[in-house]
């Protein structure tokens, strides 16, 4: 089943304007000179032609990789008729996992993620589920993650010209976090690379990005494969995930994987028969915390869920949904696409890009590598004049957020709410705005009110005064706030191997 388009008016018509210039006479084009034509840049005009790809009104050339009108698509000039009210289909797709997570969804809270329908939480408020993350251990459905297969001799070439990470440095097992940019430099994701065999790799990304990689690679001897939707994948996250993991899961030895390790196992049942279920485990998570995320073929995708949450009933796991996702990712200190900084590919104006080292993200960017990369002139040129913002912690203090709320003769309410993606306003010290808070909440269990903001880089430095918006009762107030170290938590356990982990394991 093809993933449904971007969303947006002003999308839509752009990729429309785009097809306008498919005619009967000239079916063909090349994406410079789409992008040239209607003064875009090529990034952006290759991701809105993705948006007529997936409604198959335009195609590719296997031979020379233009852009090419598909007349089944039933255009016969004139008017260009809209197809499904729109560009994308309205019925949201399902996880290989539904059907077990729809039967426990209590609260029938549900987001759209990339176009799947995911909960999120599964009782009225996500405080169980939170808390199970961080004292026992939750299972979270990410199935929606993008997945490509890069396959082929030239498969080390293809990800060493596309991420800013060195690949010739990856060995097979080891999975490499790392961000991609446009030409000028400026983000367009970040995700994860497995190597799982010498010339085979399976790329996670949370926006679709098969057609760049296949441009990127034009050329080359590689294959990129969308299995996006071949494959579930749950995250087993929380300090008993080991000891779940390891009931669940055979051949594998959780004990001696490292932080970012990939393995492959079987799955067993509690009598200790193996199933004969191939799955795939990687030490990576969204959490902050010690777990795993466990990739199997979606036709055993419930096996997987099943095998889990028997061996997980005697450790306190349970479901978790978004929301608490959203609120251990913040105490992670980890960024989110399209909310803590904007993809190349979306934003609408130049002031919204930002290069990986804005977003937090310059340890991924490895400019002492041999291979040339999209974006390293730019980048190159950012390292010598500095970078123009920087993504930071902010704290608040407890006795702060009472000062406010005694204005208006209340306590502060923010405890027990999820996290924010409210962008609001960061002040220098009763001056002028200096960047935007991104994404906020009060901890339960640093019990401090936290956020990641995007600053000037002038006012980065740890421990600098800064001040940002919250709302008091029906007001907006400025609370004093310091920039703390990034991550706010970030627990022995995450990374330790064998037995330092001690009883979380």
């Amino acid at each position: 089943m093809a993933r449904r388009a971007p969303q947006g008016t002003q999308a839509i018509q752009r990729a429309l304007s785009l097809y306008r210039s498919f005619t009967a006479e000239q079916p063909e084009h090349r994406l410079t000179d789409l992008a040239a034509a209607h003064g875009l840049h090529p990034s952006t005009a290759h991701r809105l032609l993705g948006v007529l790809e997936a409604e198959e009104l335009v195609g590719r050339n296997p031979d020379t990789q233009g852009y090419l009108w598909l007349p089944e698509s039933g255009f016969s000039g004139g008017e260009r008729p809209l197809r499904r009210n729109g560009l994308r289909p309205l019925e949201p797709f399902r996880t290989p996992f539904h059907r077990r997570t729809e039967a426990l969804c209590e609260s029938d809270a549900w987001r759209d993620w990339s176009g799947y329908t995911c909960p999120l939480s599964y009782e009225p408020l996500p405080h169980h589920e939170y808390w199970a993350v961080r004292n026992t251990a939750a299972l979270i459905d990410v199935s929606p993650l993008f997945k490509y297969e890069i396959v082929g001799p030239h498969a080390e070439r293809l990800l060493d010209r596309v991420m800013t990470r060195d690949f010739t440095k990856s060995r097979v097992g080891r999975v490499m976090y790392t961000s991609w940019c446009n030409e000028d430099g400026h983000l367009l994701q970040d995700g994860n690379a497995q190597r799982l065999e010498r010339e085979r790799f399976l790329v996670s990304a949370a926006e679709p990005c098969l057609r760049w990689f296949e441009d990127c690679g034009l050329g080359m001897d590689v294959e990129v494969r969308d299995v996006s939707s071949a494959l579930g994948v749950l995250a087993l996250q929380g300090p008993r995930a080991r000891a779940i993991a390891g009931a669940a899961i055979q051949g594998v030895d959780f004990a001696a994987m490292r932080y970012f390790d990939v393995a492959a196992g079987e799955l067993g049942d509690l009598a200790g028969e193996n199933r004969g279920v191939p799955v795939k485990v990687t030490r990576t998570g969204y959490t902050g915390d010690l777990g795993y995320e466990c990739w199997v073929a979606a036709e055993h995708a419930e096996d997987l869920w099943d095998a889990l949450t028997a061996a997980g009933a005697a450790h306190g796991l349970r479901p978790a949904g978004l929301l608490a996702l959203d609120m251990v990712r913040v105490e992670a200190g980890l960024v989110l696409i399209d909310v803590d900084y904007v993809s190349a590919s979306h934003a609408e104006i130049e002031v919204l890009k930002v290069t990986p080292a804005e977003a937090g993200l310059g340890f991924t960017v490895k400019l002492d590598k041999q291979a040339d990369f999209v974006g390293r002139r730019a980048l190159e040129l950012e390292r010598e004049r500095g970078s123009a913002w920087a993504l930071v912690g902010l704290e608040v203090d407890w006795f702060e957020l009472e000062r406010l709320w005694a204005e208006i003769d209340l306590r502060p309410q923010v405890v027990g709410e999820p996290a924010s993606r409210e962008a609001t306003p960061v002040f220098a010290p009763g001056g002028l705005q200096v960047g935007q808070c991104t994404t906020r909440f009060f901890s339960p269990l640093l019990k401090k009110y936290i956020g990641l903001a995007t600053v000037h880089a002038d006012v980065a430095a740890l421990g600098t005064a800064l001040e940002f918006e919250v709302a008091v009762g029906y007001g907006r107030r400025r609370a004093r706030a310091r920039v703390v170290k990034r991550p706010f938590f970030n627990p022995a356990r995450k990374t330790a191997v064998g037995s330092a982990l001690g009883g979380d394991g």
